[in-house]
Order: structure tokens, then C-alpha cells, then sequence
């Protein structure tokens, strides 16, 4: 039932493979994204130019390689909000009664890998608390709400912005397997020495 005269807006389906490690959340495609029919479409939107950064996965490259980019990495993509009734493109300007919220249990069920889940603005968050929470069991994850990308949201520059989402890459990287145990001291030391022996020169490092 419709709750205001404001348009109904529907949000993408998500990105993800079912090896995703990390799932980052947006609100709800602002209309520039919507007409394009692409995430964080907006040419000011600091999104891409951050995911470059980080993946590779910058504006300069065809949308669909910035998204095999991302699923590459283990990223995973979506918005909390499933359909809304709003008037523009802002969050604001959402009608909070008509707010819908994606299919999360169905997401979590096909990409058990995820760990982390991080919320691009106080929006996203919000809605996720308010509309998700309580409303399905969770796995254990976690949570955590970084700067804005929205043009709306000039406070914070880009180098800020990149500085505070370099976490998204530090969590998407992939868990040494189980028998990869990382090298003891004295197994690097040992190393060392092997190789500074080998050209005849003095170790820098002894072995315990």
C-alpha cells in the first residue's frame, strides 16, 4: 500500500560470487544510478575512484569489469533497502513507512564466507538496524560504518575517504589456509643464514 505520492524506487539485485568475503551496503541507488541502471553512477560519487584505489576497480574501466574486479577481490554488493517510496535522490527524503528491506537471510545463505559487512554511510546503517536486525538470524558478523561516498557527503575528501575504507581490503583478503602455518623466527633466521652463507657473507640475523 502506498504511503505517499512520492515515486516507488526499487534497488539492483546484489553482486556477489559465493566465495565473498565482505558485503559493503548502501541505502538506495540515488536516481542517477537508477536511470543507468549501475551502482554509484554518479560522476562525483567517490565510490569507483576508491575501489580503484583499493581493486583496480576504478571509473576508467567498463562498468562490468569494475564488477568482475570487485567479485574477484571476494567483495560482494547490495543495498539494505529493497523499495521505497521517495521523492529525489536523497535519503532523507525517503518515506520511512514504505521502506522494504532486501533479502538478507537469502544473500548470507548463498555466500556463507562473509565476515564483515560494511555500510557506506549512516544511512545504510540505520536501515539495516531498524528494517534487518531482529528480523532474521544473523551469522556471526562484523559490523562496521565507513565515510560516506556520496557527493552529499563533502566533509571528508577523497584521500580521507580511501584512508578510512582501506579496511574493506584488508578484510577481503583471504584466510591462509589451514597448513599454511607462517615461518617461525628461527625458521626465517635459518633462511637467512643459509642464503648469506651461500655468498660468503656474515648473516645479519642468527638463528635461536
Amino acid at each position: 500500500m502506498r504511503t505517499t505520492a512520492a515515486p516507488l524506487v526499487r534497488s539492483f539485485a546484489p553482486l556477489f560470487r559465493a566465495d565473498a568475503r565482505v558485503l559493503v551496503l548502501g541505502s538506495m541507488p540515488g536516481t542517477a544510478s537508477l536511470a543507468a541502471a549501475q551502482y554509484y553512477a554518479h560522476p562525483r560519487n567517490a565510490f569507483w575512484p576508491i575501489m580503484g584505489a583499493l581493486f583496480g576497480a576504478g571509473p576508467e574501466l567498463p562498468y562490468a569489469q569494475r564488477l568482475e574486479g570487485l567479485v574477484s577481490a571476494g567483495v560482494a554488493l547490495w543495498d539494505v533497502i529493497g523499495c521505497c517510496e521517495r521523492a529525489g535522490s536523497l535519503d532523507s527524503a525517503i518515506a520511512p513507512a514504505s521502506i522494504e528491506a532486501n533479502d538478507f537471510a537469502g544473500l548470507f545463505a548463498a555466500c556463507p564466507g562473509i565476515g564483515h559487512v560494511f555500510f557506506n554511510g549512516t544511512a545504510a546503517e540505520t536501515a539495516f538496524r531498524r528494517h534487518v536486525r531482529g528480523s532474521i538470524v544473523l551469522p556471526a558478523l562484523r559490523f562496521a560504518r565507513l565515510p560516506s561516498t556520496s557527493p552529499a557527503h563533502a566533509a571528508r575528501g577523497l584521500e580521507a575517504k580511501l584512508a578510512a575504507w582501506q579496511v574493506v581490503k584488508d578484510s577481503a583478503e583471504p584466510a591462509p589456509a589451514a597448513n599454511e602455518r607462517p615461518a617461525s623466527a628461527a625458521t626465517v633466521a635459518y633462511a637467512v643464514t643459509r642464503e648469506a652463507t651461500a655468498r660468503g657473507a656474515m648473516p645479519a640475523i642468527q638463528a635461536a
